[in-house]
């Protein structure tokens, strides 16, 4: 039996969105699965999805072959790579989902290398949505060979996976991946905030262009959730800012020029300021139908 064939206990350890998600879709997938969160509703729906819930991070560290972080902040992954350097447990392999600046997870990386655990940085593109459906991309960076060890795993709750080279590659490659997103839905609200105007048939308009090349998966995931004004949190403006905020950082850090992209961001931040935080970011929408005409201009002076 190979070592990827023997892999078949995985622990998850923060169990929001992404992190349930992926937990289900590993245990659909043949692998047996526990989870921990400090969250008790969080840990009670793994439960109920028939997850084995442990009731800390060194009792799940016990357990598994290989472990998956998908944590809300940088200061949660210090936490939990913290008590797994003071468990007895050696050797593991850590697949670090979280979306974190680079800086951060390399500081947590080092805390693990007392218990000889590698750590890979492997953030994923996708929604919560798309998550629960498997329709998740991992960029993966770190040691070739732990990427090859763990390849199974990630096909258990992704439908691709790339391999980037560099530890934080993963992460530099997501934020040009969010940095795209920002800019498609801010343009995929601003077109249906036209459309409205122009006294379309919305509906028909979401098929029509759709089906064209001005398309985009921005447009297929959030646009009608904008028509039907459902704004309900795939990922919250609160997460949404703190994604906003690494990338803008990563741009600035590069010296690459960003007009498009700081359009979008003060269009984000308006929504934010406006009290919108616990929404998803598809709210923007809602922000430019208020607006009259051509009455938004970025400012990015900071």
């Amino acid at each position: 039996m190979d070592t990827l064939s023997r892999m078949t206990t995985v622990g998850v350890i923060g169990l929001g969105v992404m992190g349930l998600a992926m937990a289900q879709n590993l245990s659909r997938s043949g692998f047996t699965v526990y989870g921990y969160d400090i969250d008790a509703k969080r840990k009670k729906l793994f439960k109920q999805a028939n997850g084995s819930v442990c009731r800390s991070v060194q009792e799940l560290a016990g357990y598994v072959d290989v472990l998956i972080t998908s944590l809300p902040s940088a200061q949660a992954l210090m936490t939990v790579c913290g008590l797994l350097a003071e468990s007895q447990v050696r050797k593991l392999t850590v697949i670090e989902t979280s979306t974190l600046q680079i800086k951060e997870k390399i500081a947590a990386k080092r805390l693990l290398i007392p218990a000889q655990m590698v750590m890979l940085d492997c953030p994923l593109s996708g929604t919560g949505s798309q998550a629960k459906t498997k329709d998740l991309v991992v960029y993966g960076s770190g040691q070739i060979a732990a990427f090859k060890k763990v390849r199974l795993v990630l096909q258990g709750f992704s439908r691709n996976q790339f391999y980037l080279g560099a530890f934080g590659n993963g992460m530099k490659l997501k934020m040009i991946a969010n940095y795209l997103v920002a800019v498609h839905n801010a343009a995929t609200a601003e077109a249906l905030v036209l459309a409205e105007r122009a006294n379309l048939d919305l509906e028909l308009v979401l098929a029509a262009i759709g089906d064209s090349a001005g398309q985009s998966k921005m447009w297929q995931i959030r646009g009608p959730r904008m028509v039907t004004a459902d704004y309900s949190p795939m990922m919250s403006m609160h997460l949404w800012q703190k994604d906003m905020g690494i990338i803008s950082q990563f741009v600035a850090d590069s010296g690459a020029p960003s007009p498009v992209f700081d359009q979008a961001r003060a269009l984000y931040d308006l929504a934010y300021q406006a009290g919108y935080g616990d929404s998803d970011s598809s709210v923007i929408h809602r922000i430019l139908k208020s607006m009259p005409h051509a009455s938004f201009k970025a400012t990015s002076e900071d």
